[in-house]
């Protein structure tokens, strides 16, 4: 049986610039399942960012609307939308935004603390996280002591440390060497095989694309094509 996750209803965002409308995302239709590993692409300024921002709660839609597991979140505002992507949603950026002052167990740990979790708790479910990404040694480093692939490594293990429903990736591999891109993605999707975690990409990194079970193209914020091959993964078909 399929587990929707991700409903976006006849999504669109227009931008006024100088008042002249800028259509960003127009009327997009998007149903995903949990347990896939999906890629978004389109060249820039093709609406990848601005779909994923509408997923994940972080801008409103023009028109429209996003369901995640029967909630609408275009209706909450305030603090309720804060709590829901608290307790729902996990994001990595290109830019890791980890905070520079504290070390890769405290920024890993920062989810929980606003989550109100146990002190023991935490400690039991960073340390777990540290080792499902590889860095059980770097724990007391800083970010500025680490490398692009660890920080983004670092970056992962915080989005997962909530627990979320589902993981929001914006360009993550944009800014490592290719090595270091590969080991990232390698480890996601073993986390997406291992663990049926949810993950969906804004990328035009072919590296990201190529392991995709499902790749969106976006162009002028329409969704042009929709491709998901015929696989079963952890009992759930993938293809719509």
């Amino acid at each position: 049986m399929k587990q929707a996750v991700i409903d976006a209803h006849n999504l669109s965002k227009i931008y006024d610039e100088d008042s002249i409308p800028v259509v960003a995302l127009d009327h997009a239709q998007l149903h995903l399942n949990r347990g896939e590993f999906t890629a978004i692409k389109g060249p820039s300024g093709s609406g990848k960012t601005t779909l994923l921002n509408m997923i994940g709660g972080l801008d409103h839609p023009s028109s429209g609307y996003v369901e995640i597991n029967g909630t609408n979140i275009t209706k909450l505002h305030g603090n309720a939308l804060i709590d829901f992507r608290l307790n729902n949603i996990g994001f990595v950026f290109q830019s890791y935004n980890l905070i520079p002052v504290l070390t890769a167990k405290e920024n890993i740990e920062f989810i929980m603390l606003l989550q109100k979790i146990p002190a023991k708790q935490r400690e039991m479910r960073v340390l777990e996280l540290l080792k499902q990404v590889g860095l059980e040694n770097k724990g007391d480093k800083r970010p500025g002591e680490l490398s692009g692939g660890q920080q983004q490594r670092i970056a992962v293990a915080r989005a997962l440390a909530s627990k979320p429903q589902f993981i929001l990736a914006d360009e993550p591999t944009a800014n490592l060497d290719s090595v270091s891109a590969t080991n990232l993605l390698d480890m996601m999707l073993k986390l997406n095989e291992e663990e049926n975690m949810t993950f969906v990409f804004s990328t035009h990194d072919q590296r990201v694309i190529s392991r995709a079970r499902r790749v969106i193209t976006l162009e002028d914020g329409k969704i042009v094509e929709d491709t998901a091959p015929a696989k079963i993964t952890n009992g759930i078909n993938l293809l719509e």
